[in-house]
């Protein structure tokens, strides 16, 4: 059973449930980091965010479920299947008593609703029971990436707009004096800082950040809408920002790749890594 320590006001913790990009990626080649695609859960004292719901918001909601009735925030980046496949899969949801809030900064301009999005994620031919199915309460919420959320008194929430393509959301996290910036599925221009990045990590105390890719194959993807390890080093250091904290592996990155980034990183920037499932950090 995996269960969540009890949190009290103080704590700010980061939890990594998924860690992959793209697809998932089961095997004995990524034991180490982990195979489950985009799902991080952060606690903000009694308040439970959970930034994507990829293949790993499985194993979060068994958790969740064992704790009792459950009220919490789902973000999403953006709504490309590796980063809302587990949804359908979230047990929680179909249990009458508990809440969710859905948040989606990327639709509303596209003339979209994210309600309607998972409603046709979970339709068929593609889903054996409709979004209806589920018992709990949901609420959703269509933003224009760039605006502020407060959600609770003390916690302040900031988005920015991302080069993906079909539109995506980076967020940061505000809370007792401390910081979390979620920045996936971006892709920047050699040489040319993104300023909405730059402006949303800026003294960030934990950044994680979309390394799909490298220096060397970059060039390779262009127009894909990812980014590559090194960026995130130079971003953070142009952003003054601290630890760096890769994410959103490639899923043909296997441990020993992802193991000789981690060194790298940790040499580059003492206390930045590389993200694992199961990996718990306080910003």
């Amino acid at each position: 059973m995996v269960t969540s320590p009890a949190h009290d006001e103080a704590d700010f913790t980061v939890r990594f449930w998924g860690v992959r990009g793209t697809v998932a990626t089961p095997g004995p080649e990524t034991v180490r980091y982990g195979g489950n695609t985009a799902c991080i859960e952060v606690r903000c004292g009694a308040e439970r965010l959970v930034f994507d719901v990829g293949t790993g918001a499985r194993v979060l909601g068994k958790c969740v479920e064992d704790e009792g009735p459950c009220d919490a925030h789902i973000f999403l980046t953006h709504t490309h299947l590796d980063h809302v496949v587990g949804f359908p899969f979230f047990r929680p949801a179909y249990c009458a008593g508990n809440r969710f809030h859905l948040w989606a900064g990327h639709l509303r301009r596209q003339g979209l609703s994210l309600e309607s999005t998972l409603a046709d994620l979970m339709r068929k031919p593609l889903f054996p029971v409709p979004l209806d199915v589920m018992q709990a309460a949901r609420e959703f919420h269509d933003f224009d990436a760039g605006a502020a959320l407060n959600l609770a008194s003390g916690l302040v929430i900031r988005t920015a707009v991302l080069n993906h393509p079909g539109g995506a959301t980076g967020y940061r996290v505000d809370y007792g004096g401390r910081s979390f910036a979620l920045v996936t599925d971006t892709e920047h221009v050699p040489g040319k800082p993104d300023d909405n990045v730059l402006g949303l990590i800026e003294a960030c105390d934990l950044v994680v950040y979309d390394a799909t890719y490298d220096d060397d194959s970059f060039a390779r993807f262009e127009g894909w809408g990812h980014s590559t390890w090194q960026e995130g080093l130079r971003l953070c250091e142009a952003a003054g920002a601290g630890r760096l904290v890769t994410f959103h592996h490639d899923p043909d990155a296997d441990d020993g790749v992802l193991a000789g980034i981690d060194r790298t990183l940790a040499a580059r920037r003492p206390g930045s890594c590389v993200a694992a499932e199961g990996l718990v950090l306080e910003p």
